[in-house]
């Protein structure tokens, strides 16, 4: 059998991996989606799908099952939302989030959705942890040492730093 499970993961944290962790006890394969795969430079989405794809690579490449990790573009369009996903992704047999619109959009297209208990959901967050990078507070111990090495590989500290610093009026590039 084998699983889906998207996410932003920006960055990847010790929260994804739980969840990973725990997917992969179920099933044979697992991919991976890397969605708002178009989305990077910002405060919101950091970090480029490419970014991305190494992290989850590097993050999960210990664990005894097959995974794949495909960046997803986002597609504004609920209703075919998960038709494009199937599209971009090899064929999977159930869908795991905790999304309620992702959850949603799966039954309504006819895919079985697994759900899972949060982890340390009060720390483990993006926005808490690309907070704390910005404001330069201990983040290193809530991701897998292979996202810390991406990380720091691609000076991704010092890229949401800096565009924390001229994101006052929201995360487009300014003319001026």
């Amino acid at each position: 059998m084998r699983g889906f499970y998207i996410g932003r993961y920006q960055p990847f944290h010790d929260g994804h991996r739980h969840m990973v962790e725990e997917i992969a006890a179920e099933v044979d394969e697992l991919v991976l989606g890397i969605g708002s795969a178009g989305d990077s430079h910002t405060t919101r989405n950091p970090f480029t799908a490419g970014e991305r794809v190494m992290m989850v690579t590097k993050a999960v490449e210990k664990l005894d099952v097959t995974t794949y990790v495909v960046p997803i573009e986002d597609l504004d369009r609920n209703s075919v939302w998960v038709s494009h996903v199937q599209s971009m992704a090899p064929r999977f047999d159930v869908a795991y989030s905790n999304n309620p619109l992702v959850v949603r959009l799966f039954e309504e297209a006819g895919v079985e959705v697994r759900q899972s208990p949060m982890f340390r959901r009060d720390v483990l967050e993006g926005t808490e942890l690309r907070e704390r990078m910005i404001h330069g507070r201990d983040w290193t111990d809530l991701v897998p040492d292979a996202v810390v090495d991406v990380i720091r590989e691609v000076d991704g500290v010092e890229r949401i730093r800096r565009i924390a610093e001229t994101d006052s009026i929201g995360d487009e590039p300014s003319d001026e």
